[in-house]
């Protein structure tokens, strides 16, 4: 006798997969940070990588292998595997220089992209026990699954009443932007260097307006994508193309985006 064909995942099947990746990374990226005998790595852009970056992003692979073997993976560390329209992109700890310094602002970022575009998402730092999470249609929340908390951003609708995260100087001033910076930090209420994921979520949660940054690959923001805009954000390249390859992203609370965008082209302020 034929067996039925097996349904696809809904994106809801999906983001409940997502959340039980979150957590078998969140063990293995805890039992490791602030250890003694974290083990660290200069890779060849002079970043670095630790025995934790590795274990976290295997073990969310090996869940990925058995629940979604037909889907494709992108990792930072362990790179590309498998092809087609669905792929799981993964950063294991985003803030690995926070990670190995024992700061506690890092971050294990899984995202689901249908066709090229982010179409669920999870940020978990377990070291401050944060949670955000988001599939398209389906809002964006925080907390945990037996208190979850919708999450929207704000309506601030003017620049000079908008609060913003620029992540680093230098990385502005290695795109020949740093101006740009100085500029934009005279025409809001207040800049901050948050830096990573946070700043994402912060804005998700309505305490920001406004998240730039620049030399970024598609695992450091595919998972920030649909949390923003399920929570009424918006996101785009610096030159506003709805792309996770455009080596750059600006994230804001969607009613002041094209003024973002506008204040970077000259066209304002």
């Amino acid at each position: 006798m034929t067996s039925a064909p097996t349904s696809a995942p809904t994106l809801a099947d999906d983001l409940a997969l997502a959340l039980r990746l979150a957590d078998a990374a969140d063990a293995v990226a805890m039992a490791r940070f602030d250890a003694a005998d974290l083990e660290v790595q200069a890779k060849p852009d002079a970043s670095f990588v630790t025995d934790a970056d590795l274990a976290t992003e295997r073990a969310i692979r090996d869940i990925l292998t058995v629940e979604r073997p037909a889907d494709g993976v992108l990792g930072e560390e362990l790179g590309r595997a498998g092809s087609g329209a669905r792929q799981w992109i993964i950063d294991p700890i985003d803030g690995t220089h926070n990670y190995l310094r024992g700061i506690p602002m890092w971050a294990t970022l899984i995202a689901l992209a249908a066709d090229g575009m982010p179409a669920v998402g999870v940020v978990s730092q377990p070291a401050i026990g944060r949670r955000w999470w988001a599939a398209t249609g389906l809002g964006a929340w925080t907390g945990d699954a037996a208190a979850p908390r919708r999450i929207h951003v704000s309506d601030v609708d003017a620049l000079e009443r908008a609060s913003v995260s620029f992540q680093s100087i230098r990385q502005w001033d290695e795109v020949g932007r740093a101006d740009d910076l100085v500029r934009l930090s005279r025409a809001v209420w207040r800049d901050r260097g948050y830096g990573d994921a946070w700043p994402y979520m912060l804005l998700a949660e309505g305490r920001l307006e406004m998240v730039a940054e620049f030399d970024v690959k598609e695992y450091d923001v595919a998972s920030h994508w649909p949390i923003i805009t399920e929570a009424g954000g918006a996101v785009s390249a610096f030159d506003g193309t709805a792309t996770l390859s455009g080596r750059s992203v600006l994230a804001t609370n969607g009613v002041l985006h094209d003024a973002f965008l506008g204040f970077f082209r000259g066209t304002i302020g």
